[in-house]
């Protein structure tokens, strides 16, 4: 029932954009409003019909409909409802059918809000992004369809992954694909663009809310995505250059850079074909990442599918789109005389956009090499943090520098006058910098510049508050943020501590400063699983700090897996952090111990960033 009810409203939602299709490219032949009154109700309808598809799935997975194949494989009867309904998009099939909702829902959006701007403009807009919606459409209903029927019906689902069932990957899909999948109106928007030659300011205008609220998404979503792994895989730490975490970095990085040529181009109306690109990029990058993710090309726990097939078709999917898009691009270029200064605003933006493409292509030469080598040599290798951080951290140290002195430049032309004041908190921050390597210990000259630079931006930055007679709140906030993010994950790196042991029940242990005694080991059931509980005392000799920590080992029955839970216990300073494991079925337990200093300073960091450009946008929302 719920499987054909289904596949219905997907057919009704591929006939929809053949017909938003048909209505548009009428109205660009013909303009007229009751035409235009048309397709802005065949829209409607579109995003209705999606969405009552979506909630259709959601209802499968509620009432545990196990004719459905997507049901059956990714859940369980007797599974808490909250993950049978985050269920629906914790598996290929869901996750492609929540894409084409934002997809859509940003489609009708852009129509309806955007009624300042030309028409053909905003019907070439609505046709590229119905070109995209039916791509998804095709792929979903005759490739990952999440109505597939199963005969005969199980009598039971065979569970979601453990490591799936948890509030915060719960909502990190639906936040990262509003930036992931945002980015695609901006694109069509930007093809549209280059068709109707409708460029300058007014396209910056255009796209410039839409450019914020999903960089603003997909900041929040990097950030969800980030605190599960740390306390759900036992990583230990914020960032693991993980591919999967790589491909949602690399279209924030040219978001970033956008959102800055944006800038230029509204104010100056300059830098608009390197908008384009960056429009053009930014999607490209989202989508390439839905096929690293989907082809099982990359090895990693947040990977839904290995299904060459699928990763086939969204490759070529990929490359089609890129080759238009740059045919379009090439065929209407224009060699622009623009003239910037070296001492403007505009300078110092397009050299954000440069460090910006410096980390985009070193993530993406990091991420794909190995897939490279293991196609040409057939040998395996590995791109870890160590690599990342001996490229990116030296070049962050600079770009910090710039990113302090560039809002303070003038447009146009500037006198630095301000030298003098930027002199002064540059000695500022080397002076506090010397107290914390006074009160805690020095390590590397990297790391110190790293603290410097960072202190650095943050000092200058605060101080735009009492600038007057106005300051930008939200670039302030934003860039703060920054500044006290990459302070806080260069004192996370210079204090952490880590212990890795081997301890039996009743047994102390005493490493360095710090004693262990695992105390107690007890068995219960929960909901859906059995968990192992320790109970592990750690006791700092030189503060005389106790803490009492209780990681779990989890036997989930439905699919059957093992699992390892960290327990961490937080405060304002320092994190503790302990995950238990047991070896080879021993009397003994491994123990991986680490305090992390200044963690929860780290996702404040990330969540001031993303309210920045919320702000931004309400502000940007409101004036236009």
């Amino acid at each position: 029932m719920l499987s054909n009810t289904g596949n219905l409203l997907l057919s009704i939602s591929i006939l929809c954009s053949f017909i938003v299709v048909y209505q548009s490219l009428i109205c660009l032949k013909t303009p007229n409003n009751s035409i235009f009154k048309s397709i802005y109700q065949t829209s409607l309808l579109q995003s209705t019909v999606i969405l009552i598809c979506f909630f259709t799935l959601v209802a499968a997975f509620l009432v545990s409909d196990f004719s459905v194949m997507n049901v059956y494989q990714n859940s369980h009867s007797l599974k808490p409802v909250f993950y049978k309904i985050s269920g629906t998009w914790g598996n290929h099939e869901g996750s492609l059918l929540l894409w084409v909702i934002i997809l859509t829902i940003f489609s009708f959006l852009f129509l309806i809000q955007n009624k300042n701007h030309p028409k053909n403009y905003r019907i070439y807009t609505l046709i590229i992004q119905n070109i995209l919606i039916l791509g998804f459409l095709f792929f979903i209903f005759f490739n990952s369809n999440p109505f597939s029927s199963i005969s005969p019906i199980p009598k039971e689902g065979l569970g979601l992954n453990p490591i799936l069932q948890d509030p915060a990957l719960a909502i990190h899909p639906p936040l990262l694909y509003i930036g992931f999948v945002g980015s695609s109106i901006y694109f069509s928007a930007a093809m549209a663009s280059i068709i109707t030659d409708y460029s300058g300011k007014f396209f910056a205008q255009s796209i410039k809310s839409w450019v914020l609220i999903s960089w603003s998404f997909q900041t929040l979503g990097i950030l969800v995505g980030s605190i599960w792994a740390y306390y759900e895989l036992g990583w230990g730490g914020f960032w693991f250059w993980d591919p999967v975490e790589n491909a949602s970095l690399l279209p924030w990085f040219a978001m970033t850079a956008l959102l800055h040529s944006l800038l230029v181009l509204e104010k100056r109306n300059t830098l608009y074909f390197w908008s384009v690109i960056l429009c053009l990029l930014t999607f490209t990058l989202s989508v390439m990442g839905t096929f690293l993710v989907r082809s099982g090309i990359l090895n990693s726990v947040h990977t839904f599918a290995n299904d060459p097939t699928r990763g086939l078709y969204i490759l070529i999917f990929l490359s089609l789109m890129i080759f238009t898009s740059v045919y379009l691009l090439f065929v209407k270029f224009k060699q622009t005389n623009d003239q910037i200064y070296p001492n403007s605003k505009e300078t110092f933006i397009l050299i954000n956009n440069w460090f910006m493409m410096f980390y985009l292509i070193t993530v993406l030469l990091g991420t794909l090499y190995p897939i490279f080598t293991d196609a040409i040599s057939n040998n395996k290798i590995s791109v870890g943090p160590p690599f990342y951080n001996s490229v990116i951290i030296p070049i962050v140290i600079v770009f910090l520098i710039f990113m302090a002195i560039g809002p303070k430049a003038k447009w146009i032309k500037n006198k630095f006058s301000n030298l003098k004041n930027l002199f002064l908190i540059f000695c500022g921050a080397i002076a506090i910098n010397f107290l914390i390597i006074y009160f805690f210990k020095s390590y590397s000259l990297i790391s110190n510049l790293i603290i410097v630079s960072s202190l650095f931006l943050i000092i200058s930055t605060f101080l735009d508050l009492f600038k007057k007679p106005k300051f930008n709140l939200s670039r302030i906030i934003s860039h703060l943020s920054f500044g006290l993010l990459i302070f806080f994950i260069g004192l996370n790196h210079n204090f952490s501590v880590e212990k890795d042991f081997n301890i039996k029940l009743g047994e102390t242990k005493k490493i360095d400063s710090y004693k262990f005694f695992l105390q107690d080991l007890k068995l219960e059931q929960k909901t859906n699983y059995k968990a192992v509980i320790g109970k592990l005392q750690i006791s700092d000799l030189i503060t005389k700090e106790k803490k009492t920590l209780n990681p779990e080992i989890r036997i989930y029955d439905n699919p059957q897996t093992l699992t390892y839970e960290a327990s961490i216990k937080s405060n304002f300073f320092r994190d503790y952090y302990l995950t238990m494991s047991n070896i080879d079925r021993s009397d003994y337990y491994n123990i991986k111990f680490q305090k992390k200093p200044f963690m929860i300073w780290i996702w404040i960091s990330v969540v001031m960033l993303s309210f920045g450009g919320f702000l931004s946008f309400m502000r940007y929302a409101k004036n236009n």
